[in-house]
């Protein structure tokens, strides 16, 4: 499941998350709740949700930054990376062994942060016009805040991508990888695994190409009737995973 407008709007739980999440363990049933914001490290997001009342362990969390690193391990072991963004993706590329340079990087990586700046972007600029390779975290455009819309991932990856000509490798949802690399990390199958979003252009099309069946939540992003502006639908759409309490043994009904 998603983390930001499924179970949890900014510091506050949407109410009921805690008794679906419970209900889940009580039936022994593994779960992984994700995000594409990789700002924060699994321990820093655990912390984050035990404030709101949801006591979720870091094994249960997992990021964009921590399936883009993945991905690196397996592309290019021991490789080194120029880093736009924050602690959460600098960290899960230090527990790969990546080098983090400016001089000469196999790649620019960019992530979520709050403090992009001109000379930042220039130097990923420059770095991809020098032939590092270029990896983005998520294809986010935009992200919700108290005061209104922020630019995200995607955005900053445009304005790279218009000056470069090269586009970047998004890791995180809708890509089948971040959704492949939890299947494994559950011992799960596709068949039997459910994916709750609350974006249609991430959330349900990941789990839609990663073969899940898909429940869209209407406490964060869309609304009764995004569904209806995309080519292809969830399998259900509810108001929340409150609604869930009482039927995650059977979430769409005999």
């Amino acid at each position: 499941m998603d983390m930001d407008g499924v179970l949890v709007h900014e510091e506050h739980m949407v109410p009921g998350a805690d008794r679906f999440l419970a209900e889940l363990r009580e039936q022994g049933r593994p779960f992984m709740v994700f995000t594409n914001n990789s700002i924060f490290t699994p321990r820093d997001l655990r912390a984050r949700l035990h404030r709101t009342g949801l006591d979720i362990p870091e094994s249960a969390i997992w990021t964009s930054a921590l399936a883009t690193a993945q991905f690196l391990e397996k592309q290019r072991p021991g490789g080194s990376a120029h880093v736009v963004g924050e602690s959460g993706l600098t960290t899960a590329l230090h527990n790969i062994g990546y080098v983090l340079t400016d001089r000469d990087p196999d790649y620019v990586i960019l992530g979520e942060t709050r403090t992009y700046s001109f000379e930042a972007i220039t130097k990923a600029i420059r770095l991809v016009e020098g032939g590092a390779r270029f990896i983005a975290t998520n294809p986010d455009e935009k992200g919700p805040s108290r005061e209104g819309t922020l630019p995200a991932t995607g955005a900053v990856a445009a304005l790279i991508e218009r000056v470069t000509g090269r586009a970047p490798y998004y890791v995180g949802k809708p890509n089948p990888l971040m959704m492949r690399s939890a299947l494994r990390a559950l011992g799960s199958h596709s068949e039997n695994t459910l994916m709750i979003g609350d974006r249609m252009d991430t959330d349900v099309r990941s789990g839609l190409e990663s073969g899940l069946q898909t429940i869209l939540v209407l406490t964060g992003i869309s609304d009764e009737n995004t569904a209806e502006l995309f080519p292809y639908r969830p399998t259900k759409v509810i108001n929340s995973v409150g609604d869930l309490v009482g039927n995650t043994a059977d979430p769409f009904g005999a």
